[in-house]
């Protein structure tokens, strides 16, 4: 057999290892259990990243993998149900991604691997042990949420040079978010700025609390949160309606009408958690694959925004942007 053609059938066997393996050790495609903490269209470039990672490692959906798809809609009850199915349907492996909806699968099964495509401290949530060694059954990527704030609002100083109350909106109900509101608050006191908290719990709550603020915050600070990633389009719409300039970790919140976001590409990091599935799916164990965090912090500006709010955005800033949405 010549040297090529002994190349394409052993690359031929290696793409074929995942159907031909699992088929031999269990008679059944592999299953991924995926907990959506919000919306299909919500999440919708951060599924198509993962699924397109799994393609290319040779894990195609419907052909040598499966994947149950189940969205909690930024409902905090349904976290624990949704991990109650997924241990019932014996899958494989379940991804998620932020710390109560980990916490809530991490209760339910201390067998199944978990992987987390996002969460902002996994050792302070309590996910893993530690970043080198998570131990368990748990593993994955963090976003570093929390520890951007003071940059965050040094770029939000930019945009808005007479900012002196900042509103500051979170879902009391997840800690990781009241932490990030609490890295937020210190940041204004070291800038010198008044901070008043918006705690809500359900999404009938931001209507009212957004609308109480009008003419008593000069800028609004979104905490990453399931709920308000859900509400993202009504939070956006109320704040232009207030006119206020809003800052998030996500840009996808940007691209729907928000005015800047600074954080870490969540559709990396949901790719990177297909490459996650793919080792244990080939036989590693969730304690041995350290957690990995970003090396990279994307800045996202809606200038469309900026104008409606009639808001110069520094030239400056815009030629650090990542993104510049018009």
């Amino acid at each position: 057999m010549r040297r090529r053609e002994l190349i394409m059938l052993l690359g031929g066997a290696a793409a074929g290892w995942p159907l031909k393996a699992w088929a031999q050790q269990t008679g059944k495609l592999p299953t991924i259990g995926f907990l959506g903490q919000s919306t299909p269209s919500a999440m919708s470039q951060w599924v198509a990243a993962f699924v397109q990672r799994l393609r290319e490692l040779g894990w195609i959906e419907g052909r040598t993998v499966a994947i149950e798809y189940r969205w909690a809609e930024g409902r905090d009850e349904r976290y624990a149900q949704i991990a109650a199915e997924f241990v019932r349907l014996k899958v494989d492996i379940i991804v998620t991604s932020g710390t109560p909806q980990v916490l809530a699968v991490k209760q339910a099964t201390s067998v199944i691997p978990i992987i987390f495509a996002a969460a902002g401290d996994p050792v302070a949530g309590g996910l893993v042990a530690s970043l080198a060694r998570p131990g368990g059954n748990v593993t994955g990527l963090s976003s570093q949420t929390a520890d951007l704030a003071a940059k965050r609002l040094e770029i939000l100083r930019e945009v808005v040079p007479g900012l002196h109350h900042l509103a500051i909106l979170t879902n009391a109900g997840n800690r990781l978010a009241v932490l990030e509101m609490r890295e937020v608050e210190a940041a204004a006191d070291t800038l010198r700025l008044e901070a008043a908290t918006l705690e809500i719990r359900r999404g009938e709550d931001i209507a009212p609390a957004l609308e109480a603020l009008k003419g008593r915050a000069d800028a609004l600070y979104v905490c990453i949160d399931a709920l308000l990633l859900t509400n993202r389009i009504r939070i956006n719409t109320l704040a232009l309606t207030t006119r206020l300039p809003m800052m998030t970790a996500t840009r996808e919140s940007v691209e729907l009408g928000g005015l800047i976001s600074y954080g870490p590409n969540f559709p990396e990091l949901f790719r990177r958690a297909g490459d996650y599935v793919d080792k244990i799916l080939r036989g590693a164990k969730p304690a041995d694959i350290p957690v990995e965090q970003p090396t990279k912090f994307d800045l996202a500006i809606n200038v469309t925004t900026a104008r409606a709010l009639s808001l110069a955005v520094p030239p400056t800033l815009l030629a650090r942007a990542d993104e510049v949405i018009e």
